[in-house]
This record gives C-alpha cells, structure tokens and sequence, in this order.
C-alpha cells in the first residue's frame, strides 16, 4: 500500500531525479525548487519515497507540471498517474467563476502516450506549435 503524501526532501527528490537518469542539480538549487513549489506530492512504500510531482503556478492562468518522477521499479503502477491526478485535482481547487487555468509540461521522451491518456494535448497542433526550452550554464 502506497502513502501520499504533500513534502519531499533534498535527498529524496535527488536520488528520484539520478534513478530516472536525470542530469545532477546541487541540492541548493533542488531545494529552492522544492520550496517554491506551489504544490508537491509524493509517493512513499516502505519508508522510501518512489515518486514525485509538483506544480508551479503563476496565479493567473498558467501553471507547469514538473518533475513527474517515478522510480523504475515502481513504474506501471498507477503512481504517476495518481500523482499527476492531484496535481490537476489542485489546480481545479484554486479555479475562481470565468477561469481557465492551462496547465503545461515538457514530457519526457517517450512519455507522451502516457500524459495524453490523462487529457494533455500533444504540440505541435492545429491550435499550438511546439513545445521549446532552454537550458541556462
């Protein structure tokens, strides 16, 4: 039996980013992102916390689901999805009357199939070009 919950370490969210094979972030800067989440879940079996999602929101209309995290041996699950649901289930809660919150993410590689079965859109389409980024050193 898993248990959710709303906190997740330095030291839990680094080792979940090296198990998925994540480029290394210094704990200085995971912290910070782990404190300026707007919303954080995590998935713990046995003491050891195997999954993560987070959220960042702007307070207007667009939020950014990040860091989904799953450890392999605990992928097909139905963690990501569980934890991908309250990340959403969070977002809807903050709705006002006349709002529309667009929540965005950068998949992973190979991910998409499983954020589109929980309603994401893929880009590029009829209404979105694609996806970009950029990494700062």
């Amino acid at each position: 039996m898993f248990t959710y919950c709303n906190n997740l370490s330095v030291n839990d969210y680094c080792n979940l980013r090296e198990s998925v094979g994540w480029p290394f972030i210094c704990d200085e800067q995971a912290r910070s992102g782990l404190n300026n989440s707007d919303y954080i879940i995590s998935c713990v079996d046995k003491g050891k916390t195997v999954g993560c999602a987070r959220i960042f929101w702007d307070k207007g209309y667009i939020a950014y689901l990040a860091d989904v995290i799953v450890d392999p041996e605990y992928q097909g699950q139905g963690i990501g999805k569980k934890m991908v649901q309250e990340c959403i289930n969070y977002i809807d809660s903050q709705l006002k009357e006349g709002w529309r919150i667009k929540i965005v993410i950068v998949a992973s590689k190979g991910k998409e199939m499983f954020y589109e079965k929980l309603g994401f859109k893929t880009r590029p389409n009829d209404n979105d070009g694609p996806g970009m980024d950029m990494w700062r050193e």
